[in-house]
Formats: C-alpha cells, structure tokens, sequence
C-alpha cells in the first residue's frame, strides 16, 4: 500500500529514526519507542504501522544477535528454549492485535516508558555480579518470556528492554549479559510476528526495507560500542531515554 502525502523528506527521517533506533537498541533496548510513533507521525495507519515496525526491526535485532553469537557473549545453545518460547508468545499476540482496537494500545506507551524508567532508575546498582535467581529457569521459560513476547506481538515497544530487565531481576544475570540474550529473544518475538503480519498484509514495503537498512547502520554502530561503553552510562542512557520519550507523549 502507498500513500500520496509520502515524500523524500518523511522517507529520510524513517532512515535516520531507524538508524538512532538501531543504536539505542542495541545498547539498552526500546528502540520501538522511537521508531513506532515516528510511523504513526507520518501517517500511516496503526496496524500497518505496527507490521512495518516489525519489518523494520528485524534487520535491527538479527545484526545485534549475530553480533552476540559472534563475539560469543552468548551462545545459542543457551538461549534457544528461550527463544522458542518467545516466538510462540509473540506468534499469540499478534493475532490477538488483528482482533482488536489499536487504537486503544496507544495508552499502553507511557506505561511502559514510565516502568522501565522507574526501574533503572530505582533498581540496585547493575555493575553488581550475578545474584541468586528469584525464579526457576523452568518458570522464567515457560511463563515469563512468552507473557514478554505476547507483549511484543501486541503492541512491541520496550520488549528489548523488557527482556534485559526480566533476566536481571528475575534471572540475577549481570547487566551485559542479560541484554546479548535480550537481543536474541528480540529476534524471536519480531520474527514471529513478522510472519503474522505479513500474511495479514500489513507491512509497508517501501518504508520497512529503508528503515531496515537504517536499523542495520544503527545496531552495527551499538553492536561493536555496546562492552566499551561503562555500564553505568547504558544505566543513564536507559533512563534518560524512556524519560524523554514519556515528555513527549505527555505534551503531545
């Protein structure tokens, strides 16, 4: 589907949100928090927005898991039970989202924003070392991450961010590591709703593949800043983000 008001101007600023996006994403999740509502601002409808966010997307979360696998920050046999749980839960969501009204889903945003800000902004100092799960692996496994990727499949923005919160306070993973796993368990839940939307016939073609090759410039950019960067600058960098994007909807 094309629209008459879409001009070289809103195409270039998708590429450049995907590309920040991509980049932020990669080093502390919530990348969907801008490139979602930069969809919506340039007039494309909510689902068809949604489904291009997840075309988009895509390119973002495979070149940051390629990048984790490569540099061996996190293996695969680690994480595909994980990941596995995150499709089905993801799968589940975005079919729900086809029966439902979008529009209402706009009120979930400075929820989200405002709970994960809250929580790294409140949480225990996240250069500590691994703690004692609060949960069992079976647990996390079975019910946490496919709760996050039912999430991701209904509405998506903060999934990345979700994951690295779950593996820290649930899992007691060190803050890296539980965000290279989140990105594997992005891919899982955005591919899994990729194909949904995709046979819903809600994806923007013209619009995901530019912004797919913003997002792969962006977490190619994160991928390789992402363990030179302290930890207690992606804490800030967390916190100052969501902050930010909650002002935004809050004076829009």
């Amino acid at each position: 589907m094309e629209f008459a008001n879409l001009t070289l101007e809103i195409v270039l600023f998708l590429f450049a949100v995907a590309i920040v996006a991509g980049f932020l994403d990669t080093l502390a999740g919530g990348g969907g928090l801008l490139t979602l509502p930069a969809l919506m601002i340039s007039g494309i409808p909510p689902l068809l927005a949604l489904g291009t966010n997840k075309l988009q997307a895509c390119m973002g979360t495979a070149t940051a898991s390629f990048m984790m696998l490569r540099k061996k920050r996190v293996t695969f046999q680690q994480v595909k039970f994980l990941m596995l749980s995150a499709f089905i839960g993801s799968s589940i969501g975005t079919l729900f989202i086809q029966i439902i009204d979008v529009e209402l889903l706009t009120l979930v945003i400075p929820i989200v924003i405002s709970c994960i800000g809250l929580y790294f902004l409140f949480a225990p100092t996240i250069e500590e070392g691994d703690r004692p799960a609060k949960i069992s692996s079976r647990a996390y496994k079975t019910i946490v991450v496919p709760l996050i990727g039912f999430y991701d499949g209904l509405f998506g923005p903060g999934t990345g961010s979700f994951f690295t919160l779950a593996g820290r306070a649930l899992q007691g993973q060190q803050f890296l590591d539980a965000t290279a796993r989140a990105k594997t368990l992005n891919f899982a839940t955005n591919i899994a709703s990729l194909i949904v939307f995709l046979f819903a016939g809600k994806v923007f073609w013209l619009v995901g593949f530019t912004m797919m090759f913003g997002q792969f410039i962006g977490a190619w950019l994160g991928s390789h800043c992402l363990f030179k960067i302290p930890v207690k600058y992606l804490r800030y960098l967390v916190v100052i983000m969501c902050f930010s994007m909650l002002a935004k909807y809050l004076t829009s």
